[in-house]
């Protein structure tokens, strides 16, 4: 039985320990913090990229698979632990978008149905809205995951596994060397020895990967949200303008979202982005302003180039890997992103292509 050591306890981590638990490994997860209570919990949950048509083959690729997969996810995880992650398609307007040409050219070459529509089609849909919106581009099939609870599903079924250990609030110091190789980590419980240790950090990975001596280019990106309640149903699909969407649950909260600040690790919330983010909302759905938000709150994404993230083995430090640096995308790119590291880790057969996501021919 392989002993895998994984460094990080947000969807990465979780859906990596999932993969590699089923596969028969023995896996030890450690957690600086709580269990998916970074950006893994803060995000809006949307089940795609933002704007997909501006992102690199690399990111399509995994948003795809993961796309086709997070309904079964879903359900397998409902039938197993009694929680529901709750995804929900509900579709996305991109209302009175500049970039329709480049989004329909795009749907056509990966067969999305993706299409725009008028502002009859758009008032039908969201009857809500604001007026004055021109039109938008449609897609039907995308779908919200409720990400608190696919991290409570998630921990959950972990914990049915014999072959799981769960250490919360337990930083790693150091890796365990054996020359080049890394053969474990230090940390509080003690050293904890593996055949391989998997770093899914998140925003913190840059930072941590620094006492091997390597320069990984992911640093913390703060995004703030605001939460408000309304009856069930009352938002029927995600609306997107001018960078600002809004996202409904299926009880009837609209979460709204999100600012991009590059503040290092500062997770304050602002009145600055409060201001911000309510002015966003009553622009697109004016009867937000008679209601107040009853949360606000900001996460840390892991910033990384073109957001492509690092899937892979780190061949001058044998024994390490990476899964990490997927910005925005997150929690879209995550089941793909698991699968994958799983394939190399194990020596399967990948599905998805891994050569684009090695970190070899990227770090310094």
């Amino acid at each position: 039985m392989r002993e895998v050591v994984l460094v990080g306890g947000g969807v990465m981590g979780c859906l990596s320990a999932l993969e590699l638990l089923q596969a028969g490994c023995r896996v030890t997860l450690l957690e600086r913090g709580e269990l998916g209570r970074e950006a893994s919990w803060a995000g809006g949950g949307i089940v795609s990229p933002l704007y997909p048509w501006r992102y690199c083959d690399a990111v399509s690729a995994l948003a795809e698979w993961s796309q086709g997969y997070y309904p079964q996810l879903a359900t397998s995880l409902l039938e197993q632990t009694e929680r529901d992650p709750q995804v929900h398609t509900c579709g996305l307007l991109w209302l009175d978008h500049d970039e329709q040409d480049q989004a329909l050219d795009w749907a056509v070459a990966h067969g999305k149905p993706l299409r725009a529509v008028d502002a009859d089609f758009v008032y039908r849909q969201v009857p809500q809205l604001a007026p004055g919106f021109a039109g938008a581009l449609w897609q039907a099939d995308l779908a919200n995951v409720r990400n608190p609870r696919l991290m409570q599903a998630l921990r959950a079924r972990l914990l049915q596994f014999d072959a799981f250990s769960l250490h919360e609030h337990c930083a790693v110091e150091s890796l365990l060397r054996d020359g080049d190789a890394v053969v474990g980590v230090q940390c509080p419980v003690g050293r904890i020895e593996a055949d391989a240790v998997v770093l899914c950090a998140g925003a913190w990975s840059g930072d941590w990967l620094q006492q091997a001596g390597l320069t990984l280019p992911v640093e913390p990106v703060k995004g703030q949200m605001l939460l408000y309640r309304m009856t069930p149903g009352w938002l029927p699909s995600i609306v997107m303008a001018r960078g600002r969407y809004a996202i409904p649950r299926r009880d009837g909260h609209i979460l709204i979202g999100s600012t991009l600040e590059y503040e290092g690790y500062d997770k304050r919330t602002t009145d600055e982005a409060l201001a911000s983010l309510r002015a966003s909302a009553q622009a697109l759905l004016p009867d937000l302003a008679q209601q107040s938000p009853v949360a606000q709150w900001a996460g840390l994404r892991p910033g990384s180039p073109d957001g492509v993230p690092y899937i892979g083995p780190v061949s001058s430090l044998p024994g390490l890997w990476l899964n990490t640096g997927h910005f925005r995308n997150g929690l879209v790119l995550a089941p793909a992103s698991c699968r994958l590291l799983a394939d190399l880790l194990l020596q399967r057969s990948p599905e998805i292509d891994p050569t684009p996501y090695l970190p070899d021919t990227r770090l310094n």
